[in-house]
């Protein structure tokens, strides 16, 4: 019955945005990067977890779809989307202008501040540009994060990396100073590891403009309909109380933010 619903909906966003071919859109592709926890994940027998993927099963749900994920290295995944190898992002990519040129987004889905973790024993005493400046920071390429901190900390030595993964084995071992990412990221590696490492130095203000308004699904330019669909189901989860048991299985605040 979802499933009707959702395609007599695509018919009439299609007519309206100038009559073009309609989609069949009973099956979604879903691109993701499968290395991100707590948001998206391999584990060892190669399934994926996490927040995002639970979202995006729940999304597929109300929309009466089926989903399929494909995993998608994270430098590569806009130009995979814009290939067709999938018809979605949804990997915890922000909102931005910058991304906004090459392909359209839904209504957010979460939206948290990044953070600077540091080893356990560190010195360091606070997160401004001058705290930082002379420092190896550790960051993800191509990331809003790598973005913040090139902008923000100009006298840190900015390292980049493909993965979170990596960052966090030169952080370990002492090889950076500092790292930054989203606080729930730093925040379930640190605790998942008790604490033995590493140590939150402080939460950073969002600049609008580099972190945008939120992570969002990414869709190719001019997919109304199935953009349409998404935010739909975004906004249906919240209200029939779906996010909510979502977000409670990972996070002890609601993760959608402000």
């Amino acid at each position: 019955m979802k499933f009707m619903r959702w395609a007599a909906a695509a018919a009439v966003i299609l007519a309206a945005v100038g009559g073009a071919e309609a989609k069949d859109w009973s099956k979604v592709r879903i691109g993701t990067e499968g290395a991100y926890p707590p948001f998206n994940n391999l584990t060892s027998d190669g399934q994926l977890v996490g927040f995002d993927i639970d979202i995006a099963k729940a999304l597929c749900d109300e929309m009466g779809v089926e989903c399929e994920f494909i995993t998608q290295d994270w430098d590569g995944i806009i130009p995979a989307l814009q290939a067709g190898k999938f018809d979605a992002i949804i990997a915890s990519m922000s909102i931005t202008d910058e991304r906004k040129e090459k392909v359209d987004f839904t209504n957010k889905y979460y939206n948290t501040p990044p953070a600077i973790a540091v080893p356990k024993d560190s010195d360091l005493k606070g997160v401004t540009a001058e705290d930082l400046a002379g420092i190896a920071l550790g960051a993800q390429s191509s990331t809003t994060h790598s973005n913040y901190a090139e902008a923000k900390f100009p006298d840190a030595d900015l390292r980049l990396y493909p993965t979170p993964d990596e960052y966090k084995l030169d952080l370990e071992s002492g090889r950076i100073d500092a790292a930054i990412d989203d606080v729930v990221v730093l925040s379930e590696w640190i605790d998942s590891s008790d604490g033995a490492c590493c140590r939150i130095l402080g939460t950073l203000t969002p600049d609008p403009v580099i972190n945008g308004e939120g992570a969002g699904i990414a869709i190719r330019k001019g997919e109304t309909d199935l953009q349409e669909m998404f935010n739909a189901a975004i906004k249906a989860i919240r209200e029939n109380g779906t996010y909510k048991q979502i977000n409670d299985k990972y996070f002890e605040f609601d993760v959608y933010g402000g």
